[in-house]
């Protein structure tokens, strides 16, 4: 059994033994490598980076200077230097997850929009193969009755009727024959 008197010692502020210090001192050193690893494999944005690289910088600072731990829970009112550290820890968690869920909600606002207007072009890509299929002009087909269909952005979707042309398959271009238009 440990000697407690050098538990509460240490519970009380005392100095960290060079071995736990060292130990920290690793553990932020991993933390901050591991952010900086997952930046480089794109599964971090930057700046979730950079709030993660300063608390892995906080923690390293406050293990290899232990005393300022002491001097702000001081400052602040707080007699055990590990609660200040705790509550710190927890405000900032709390932070988190507020900033998350605001995120999260905004996502899925836009989620929800995304889904709408796939929903609408959906019914709008159908009508369009519909009329093409029966051979009427598309709903939202802007052509005036006589005017001949022209490529436009839509056609790479499939939603407008390829253009009737000769046997070559394609329009012959000013000054080339139809047989070279396609080469």
């Amino acid at each position: 059994m440990p000697d407690l008197s050098a538990v509460f010692s240490l519970a009380a502020g005392g100095q960290l033994d060079n071995r736990v210090r060292i130990v920290a001192v690793i553990v932020t050193a991993v933390l901050l490598g591991l952010v900086l690893e997952l930046v480089r494999r794109r599964r971090l944005i930057e700046r979730y980076a950079l709030l993660w690289m300063v608390v892995a910088l906080i923690l390293l600072v406050l293990a290899i200077w232990n005393q300022l731990l002491a001097h702000v829970s001081n400052a602040v009112g707080i007699e055990v230097p590990a609660n200040a550290l705790f509550i710190a820890g927890l405000g900032l968690a709390f932070l988190l997850l507020l900033h998350f869920s605001v995120i999260t909600t905004r996502l899925s606002e836009e989620t929800k929009i995304l889904a709408q207007e796939v929903a609408r072009l959906d019914v709008e890509a159908r009508a369009a193969r519909a009329a093409a299929v029966n051979g009427e002009r598309a709903p939202n087909d802007e052509r005036s009755p006589g005017e001949p269909w022209r490529p436009s952005a839509t056609d790479a979707a499939g939603l407008a009727p390829p253009p009737a042309t000769g046997e070559s398959g394609g329009e012959s271009q000013p000054g080339r024959s139809p047989s070279t238009a396609d080469q």
